[in-house]
């Protein structure tokens, strides 16, 4: 009975790989990770900010990491105690971790939590200000046993809310201020879970309702998913999008298809870039991408660029495109 179980599961499997492989035409069906991740340029300066406008934080002045040239003096310097934690509740981000002055803390993507280490020094230092962690105390609606510490490389102790090192933002200066969410798709507000919030807890591909576009295909981080007219679905996909293009229109890496909510799911497939061997996500075999030039989640500065780039509807149309 082993056996025939283990035979019948193994055509069961070869059938589902033919199906979707027969869906673009293609011959090189990639294995689906578990979680979307851009490859290419998302941000400069090894992508821990950006250089441009970030929604409400001004103009940075291309170094790369979000911080503009002068600051505000009223900008929280790295050594600024913590205080009391508190819980904000911000409008489009939902519940979002503050310091005792009310300024939002936020996660970098290239941290681990696991064990808690912090990838952020040097200028990236500067624009976002590690926090201390020798006051830091848990106020209402945060679970102490989320606190702690981690070592950073010049000794001194910064705070980690589960297990990820808090950073503030150098161009918050009023309490409420999130001017850093998706700085670089990189850096995100702190949820009371050390959890990232709003966007960044986002299934790998979801579907957002823009008011100009309408409903609109994002990525794990919100930010705005963009079809290159150039490309090809069939008979199987292909990306003309190579080299400085690449660097301006990062390839969404694949998605699972049950990491993904409201988008059609045939055609939601990778392929492999044969410039690179990148497994490249598609929607409906179209191969996608996010655009540099998109700061912060909810971003649309791709649409129409060239009259060749285009937000993506659920079912994997270009939207707005002139017929």
């Amino acid at each position: 009975m082993k056996t025939s179980w283990r035979s019948a599961s193994l055509v069961a499997t070869a059938v589902s790989v033919v199906l979707l492989t027969a869906a673009c035409g293609q011959d090189n069906a990639a294995t689906p990770s578990s979680a979307a991740q851009n490859v290419g340029a998302t941000a400069a300066a090894g992508g821990y900010g950006s250089a441009g406008t970030t929604a409400g934080a001004g103009t940075a002045a291309g170094n790369g990491y979000g911080a503009a040239g002068s600051q505000s003096s009223t900008a929280p310097s790295q050594a600024a105690p913590a205080g009391e934690l508190a819980v904000a509740a911000n409008p489009d981000l939902g519940k979002v971790l503050t310091d005792g002055s009310g300024l939002s803390l936020y996660r970098f993507d290239k941290d681990t939590a696991n064990p808690p280490k912090s990838n952020c020094d040097g200028d990236c230092a500067t624009a976002w200000p590690p926090v201390p962690a020798d006051d830091a105390t848990a106020g209402a609606g945060i679970d102490k046993a989320l606190l702690g510490e981690v070592t950073r490389a010049d000794g001194t102790k910064q705070l980690t809310v589960g297990g990820w090192p808090a950073y503030r933002y150098a161009k918050d200066v009023n309490a409420g201020d999130v001017n850093g969410q998706g700085v670089g798709g990189k850096w995100f507000a702190l949820a009371p879970t050390g959890k990232k919030a709003g966007p960044g807890s986002l299934p790998g591909l979801s579907v957002r309702k823009d008011p100009k576009l309408g409903d609109i295909v994002v990525d794990r981080n919100g930010m705005t998913v963009y079809r290159f007219k150039k490309d090809k679905a069939w008979p199987k996909s292909v990306s003309n999008c190579t080299g400085e293009c690449l660097a301006k229109w990062p390839a969404v890496k694949e998605v699972a298809a049950d990491d993904t909510k409201g988008v059609e799911k045939k055609g939601l497939m990778g392929f492999i870039r044969p410039d690179n061997g990148v497994k490249q996500m598609t929607v409906d075999c179209w191969p996608i991408y996010t655009f540099s030039g998109d700061k912060a989640a909810g971003d649309t500065n791709g649409q129409g660029v060239g009259g060749t780039w285009y937000a993506v509807s659920p079912e994997g149309k270009l939207v707005g495109a002139p017929k």
